[in-house]
């Protein structure tokens, strides 16, 4: 499927139906970095199948509020990063360890009690499904190196950097098999380095390569500074770790820019990259209007050429209401509409 200029796409999650997840036990607590099994509604025996007919629902609210490029929702993820984390040899899954999270706050996390390595597929019967199911470009998603690495307590490596290459690697294999599934756009979430821009500046970049070397097709980072359910408002007024992202390998960026406001001059920070662009403010409670998003995607587009920008939420909306991510995706749509008639190519 050939995309128009200004494609729009989400960043990867869509709400869970309440039938599906005990939503009020997943708002409660912070996004679990350890299998947090007690959210789902839906007895084990049944799980698949359930989360089968609530990824079908994801899809197709993407595709009837016209966005673009699509992803399976993560409707089988308890968090965006515990799902592939937790499926790796080396993590001792009775023994969680324990960090101090973005936040400041101690988090229970996974535990590094051996050599990480990748043992099965996680996220290819995802694709397949997905690829299944839309005739649309599709994406899939997965927690970067980086992120998954200050996510773990390491009781086995020398050096985290040592660490963030081996998750590198068990990513790698696992990208190549999404690749073969029929995946079109593979995104890593990069959002703690943000949060640890010191360490990321020492072992990330590195690290993030590892995880793509080799991998053709489009590829995305992405980076932000938390679901706006979980941090509200309190979001810093520019990035401590971006213009570094001009050295990654992939080819785009996605960055949040709508609910915190940001000047827009710093995409020229990321040299020739294209920029998924956050144009969807989650935090906010009113749906905006496609005037609003054009106006936004306006602003983007005075930075960086056209050619260059993917209009995007903020971050993911898993923790929205179903209705309300439905009508912000159905105005990003509609904005960016707008916009492409005025450039002539609506």
């Amino acid at each position: 499927m050939a995309l128009p200029i200004l494609p729009t796409t989400v960043v990867g999650s869509y709400p869970q139906p309440e039938w599906l997840v005990d939503r009020q036990k997943l708002r409660s607590q912070r996004v679990p970095r350890v299998r947090v099994p007690e959210i789902w509604r839906v007895p084990a025996e049944r799980l698949e199948e359930a989360q089968d007919d609530a990824t079908v629902l994801a899809i197709r609210d993407m595709e009837r509020a016209g966005i673009d490029i699509i992803t399976d929702g993560e409707i089988r993820r308890e968090s965006y990063s515990n799902h592939f984390a937790n499926a790796l040899g080396g993590i001792d899954l009775e023994r969680p360890g324990e960090v101090i999270g973005r936040t400041g706050a101690p988090t229970l996390v996974p535990r590094v009690a051996g050599r990480i390595r990748r043992e099965r597929p996680v996220e290819v019967r995802d694709v397949a499904f997905l690829r299944a199911n839309t005739d649309r470009v599709t994406k899939i998603t997965l927690p970067g190196p980086f992120t998954m690495t200050r996510q773990a307590q390491n009781d086995f490596y020398a050096d985290d950097a040592e660490l963030a290459m081996d998750f590198a690697a068990a990513l790698n294999e696992e990208i190549r098999d999404l690749k073969a599934a029929g995946a079109d756009v593979i995104q890593l979430d990069e959002p703690w380095m943000q949060a640890f821009p010191e360490e990321a500046r020492r072992y990330a970049i590195p690290a993030i390569n590892r995880a793509l070397e080799g991998i053709g097709g489009t590829t995305v980072i992405h980076m932000c500074f938390g679901y706006a359910a979980t941090v509200g408002n309190d979001k810093p007024s520019g990035y401590s770790f971006l213009p570094e992202l001009a050295e990654v390998s992939a080819q785009q960026i996605s960055i949040e820019v709508a609910q915190p406001r940001l000047d827009l001059g710093m995409l020229r920070e990321l040299g020739d990259k294209t920029v998924m662009v956050g144009v969807l403010d989650l935090h906010a409670e009113a749906i905006e209007t496609p005037e609003v998003v054009a106006e936004r995607i306006r602003a983007a587009i005075a930075v960086l050429p056209a050619e260059r920008v993917i209009p995007a939420p903020d971050c993911g909306m898993k923790y929205l209401p179903r209705g309300r991510a439905f009508g912000k995706l159905k105005a990003l749509a509609e904005g960016a509409a707008i916009v492409r008639r005025e450039l002539g190519a609506g």
